[in-house]
């Protein structure tokens, strides 16, 4: 996976006003987490647009002003609520040996059967939440939708990986081929038109037993012929 790098200041004040006075020049507060006690630092809001801005995963490289340098990821982020500028991060360290909890942007490649026949291709997950050592963490999680017929579906229990294992249940649904709105709507007109023509030959059949029959013409008739 790649990593990014973040040039941060260790911070030795972390009350509301020294908080405050940090926003106001254009840091932002960050925590890093997993250590034996957290270690707060400062780092300017520009330097964290390639970590914040984007659809893929990344590792993190922090080195601070005192020389120390850890690797973290990205574990919470809050933004304002009006400016949508970054009020504080919150990061955890990663350690070779200890997995780590990480969501992961999914990849679908291929251009699926079902699609060539005119279905839509549905993205159920945009992202799914695996659990690894930090060396196995990939930078997306692939999936070949080359196969895929209208109605199929692809289940996590498809794409199960050696490397690392999904916090998700196996039987959610990432992706699937749903068949167009317009032919759904063509198929229901059609049945409908089906339908219609039942009922038409059916009001043009004999009379059922039990109708009444023409009435024969009366006695006078036939004498007034003659």
């Amino acid at each position: 996976m790649k990593s990014i790098t973040i040039n941060g200041s260790k911070r030795e004040s972390v009350g509301k006003k020294s908080t405050k006075a940090l926003r106001n020049a254009g840091q932002v507060p960050c925590v890093i987490y997993g250590g034996d006690t957290p270690l707060h630092f400062s780092a300017p809001e520009l330097a964290f647009s390639k970590l914040v801005y984007t659809s893929k995963a990344h590792t993190v490289v922090v080195k601070l002003d005192s020389g120390e340098k850890l690797d973290a990821v990205l574990q919470d982020i809050q933004f304002h609520p009006v400016t949508d500028r970054i009020l504080h991060i919150d990061f955890y360290q990663l350690f070779n040996d200890k997995p780590i909890a990480m969501n992961i942007p999914v990849n679908i490649v291929g251009n699926s059967i079902g699609v060539k026949m005119g279905g839509n291709l549905q993205k159920n997950q945009r992202k799914l939440r695996i659990k690894a050592l930090p060396t196995n963490l990939p930078d997306y999680i692939e999936i070949d939708i080359s196969k895929l017929e209208i109605g199929q579906r692809v289940y996590i229990r498809e794409i199960l990986n050696d490397s690392y294992t999904f916090l998700q249940p196996e039987s959610t649904v990432v992706c699937q081929i749903r068949r167009a709105r317009a032919a759904l709507v063509e198929a229901t007109l059609e049945d409908e038109d089906d339908e219609g023509s039942e009922e038409t030959g059916d009001s043009k059949e004999a009379p059922a037993d039990g109708a009444a029959a023409p009435a024969a013409p009366a006695d006078g008739a036939d004498d007034a012929a003659k």
